[in-house]
């Protein structure tokens, strides 16, 4: 194969459950896709908090992690992210020291603030999303710098320490969509990870704020501390450009029947006329950070899309909704084989 001049890739697992498809059927489908990952040299694979949400399986997150990590040998495992304002510092602390002591060297944890649901549903994570935007702000900063003490055991509260945790040192990720998560993740010297997957339109913006704003002086890594950025991007790749094409509209039907079809049944047709929409125009805005065709064309993209942004590291959403493509996009773009 051709030489590439793509950095590190990773994937983001939705832990999507399909129509038809119970809940441990679409567990089984993400572990059998992380094990490809797995042994073709991706650098890691992280899953999402949600909650209420009955095609995502993805809700006790630690669990989901240790679970695959089990299933593997080599590829880091971690959230992407865990939605820190719905938790105790302390609790997550636990759980990710917990996964580090089982799989020492493989664990990451990437911290988000949505609530990553609806708003009764916050209510039940008792959640009530009360005080003012910039209070919010501020607690999530010192969420993670709290956090952060129990992980390298320096806790912040005297007398309390996180067991298992203390001095696991597990690799903390700042994750977002907007300028807020660039200016935080650099103000604490940590690296950053942009859901440009779903998210695009603050991207080139937060990657150059980011950049410009990193502080290895304040970093909870020490003063050595480098910016690290990461960007999303959804991808399809296949030997026949066509049926990569094919996958790709019917994985952004799927988008657009989630996010208009809620509470309400659309057909095939519906969903075609919803394409030419503004609402669906709208929700395809949200996929324009995706490609699909054969390698070579996917390949000339991804390495375009990094040196826009100037990304260290590309996490990618394998979109093709069907198993077999999403394992050959795998193949395809195998970190191993982009030498060879």
């Amino acid at each position: 194969m051709t030489s590439t001049s793509l950095p590190p890739l990773s994937l983001l697992d939705l832990a999507r459950v399909r129509e038809g498809e119970s809940i441990a059927e679409g567990i089984a489908r993400s572990l059998r896709l992380a094990q490809t990952a797995d042994g073709l040299g991706y650098e890691r694979i992280w899953f999402a908090e949600h909650h209420n949400m009955p095609h995502v399986a993805s809700s006790a997150t630690s669990l989901l992690i240790q679970h695959i990590a089990a299933g593997t040998r080599n590829v880091r495992v971690g959230a992407g992210g865990i939605m820190l304002p719905n938790h105790s510092p302390l609790v997550i602390a636990e759980q990710f020291g917990t996964l580090e002591t089982l799989f020492p060297g493989r664990i990451d944890l990437g911290l988000g603030r949505a609530p990553g649901t609806d708003a009764p549903t916050m209510r039940a994570l008792r959640r009530d999303g009360s005080g003012l935007d910039q209070e919010r702000a501020d607690r999530f900063q010192s969420d993670i710098m709290e956090l952060s003490g129990y992980l390298t055991g320096h806790s912040r509260i005297p007398g309390v320490n996180a067991y298992p945790g203390w001095g696991t040192n597990v690799p903390l990720y700042i994750l977002g969509s907007s300028l807020f998560g660039a200016q935080l993740a650099a103000r604490l010297g940590l690296p950053y990870a942009f859901a440009s997957h779903f998210a695009p339109q603050m991207l080139e913006h937060a990657a150059h704020t980011y950049r410009e704003s990193f502080s290895a002086e304040g970093s909870l890594l020490g003063p050595g501390a480098q910016p690290h950025f990461i960007a999303a991007a959804n991808v399809i790749a296949h030997d026949d450009a066509a049926t990569a094409g094919e996958q790709r509209r019917k994985a952004e039907n799927g988008w657009i029947r989630t996010m208009l079809g809620r509470n309400k049944e659309l057909s095939a047709e519906d969903v075609e006329l919803l394409r030419d929409h503004p609402a669906g125009q709208q929700v395809l805005g949200m996929l324009s950070r995706t490609v699909a065709g054969d390698r070579a064309e996917v390949v000339r993209w991804l390495e375009s899309f990094a040196e826009q942004v100037q990304a260290d590291e590309l996490i990618l959403v394998n979109l093709a909704p069907d198993e077999d493509v999403q394992h050959r996009t795998l193949e395809l773009l195998a970190p191993q084989e982009q030498d060879a």
